[in-house]
């Protein structure tokens, strides 16, 4: 009885989104000023160029770019895009004119939790874009932190090192994009909090990892909300809903470790971490949370947290030729092989 009310419920939603792209399409075929838009394949009623993309879409990009130019528009459901695949032109759209093209459309995950609207990388350009830039560039980015970084960043690779040594020891094969995506997320999670995450032991490191590497797959989804936004509301595949949920998980760790660390601080003689957690939590202290507060510290969190050959030479897992190893990649919010690529590694 549920399964056919949701088959029913289903098939309801999808005629409607039919009928309302139809409506679209009719609109949008009525006689107008010439587009300005650049050249691009045929696009199908409705679907648009998502056809096009099949479930590659880099690659698709690269094939539709030698035929059509270095840049080429599509129609991808009801959004229009603009792919641009030449260097200089990437230049002068990211560097020349980055202000003119600062904005961006938005995904519908990245809204879960307001994120875009106190997030870096998603806010339009204006009074909170530069404050939280101003903020960035002189307390994050500046040279001499960065500076004071970089013997943590030097401990790091050689934590990961000591790793790839002890499986040349023991013939252990390693995956090569895990070790690195843990590695990555060990050096921000010390910079950030000094949290080491090689510690797996805490209840929190393995928390903070998993819900990390959830996000990570969730953001690189593909959304049909995102092409027919009339579909947000429904959240068909349900990324949303995963999504808004691994937030909240990932925000509550934030606030345990902020909470712990205010502890810290209130105790006499404690001695400042000087990571970016004493740094912001110094900041919102002595300007009494107007350029930062607590809730755009977590989503500033959030953000930061998104081959390695040093003298080892490396053979393949018994029974696997480099002929017949599988080099298909998988898209997402990072490109990443859909096979993790595991290797031996071997000492020069």
């Amino acid at each position: 009885m549920i399964d056919s009310v949701i088959g029913y419920v289903s098939s309801l939603l999808f005629t409607l989104a039919f009928v309302a792209s139809l409506i679209f399409v009719c609109k949008g075929s009525k006689k107008g000023s010439p587009s300005k838009l650049p050249p691009g394949p045929a696009a199908l009623p409705i679907l648009g160029n998502l056809l096009d993309l099949g479930d590659q879409p880099h690659k698709s990009l690269a094939k539709l770019a030698k035929l059509h130019g270095p840049l080429i528009s599509l129609k991808l459901g009801r959004v229009t895009a603009v792919v641009i695949s030449s260097a200089p032109l990437a230049k002068e759209v990211l560097q020349t004119l980055d202000l003119t093209f600062a904005d961006r459309s938005l995904v519908q995950a990245i809204e879960a939790h307001e994120h875009h609207r106190v997030s870096l990388a998603w806010l339009p350009v204006g009074a909170p874009w530069r404050n939280l830039r101003k903020i960035c560039n002189s307390y994050i980015f500046a040279s001499q932190k960065l500076d004071a970084n970089q013997d943590l960043r030097h401990k790091k690779i050689q934590q990961l090192l000591v790793n790839v040594h002890e499986s040349c020891r023991v013939g252990a094969a390693v995956d090569i994009g895990q070790m690195a995506f843990n590695t990555s997320l060990n050096v921000l999670s010390t910079i950030i909090f000094s949290l080491d995450l090689t510690d797996s032991s805490l209840d929190i490191v393995r928390e903070l990892k998993e819900v990390s590497r959830c996000i990570m797959d969730e953001l690189g989804k593909q959304n049909l909300a995102d092409y027919f936004p009339m579909l947000r509301k429904f959240d068909l595949q349900g990324i949303m809903c995963r999504t808004s949920n691994y937030f909240a998980r990932i925000f509550d760790l934030f606030d345990r470790i902020i909470d712990r660390r205010l502890q810290l601080r209130r105790k006499q003689g404690y001695i400042p971490n000087n990571d970016l957690l004493d740094t912001l939590l110094t900041l919102m202290n002595e300007h009494n949370e107007e350029e930062m507060d607590r809730n755009c510290m977590k989503h500033l969190f959030l953000v930061s947290f998104r081959s390695l050959i040093y003298s080892f030479d490396w053979k393949l897992e018994e029974g696997i030729t480099p002929e017949s190893m599988d080099m298909e990649d998988r898209f997402g919010l990072t490109l990443q092989k859909a096979q993790p690529l595991r290797v031996i590694p071997m000492q020069l």
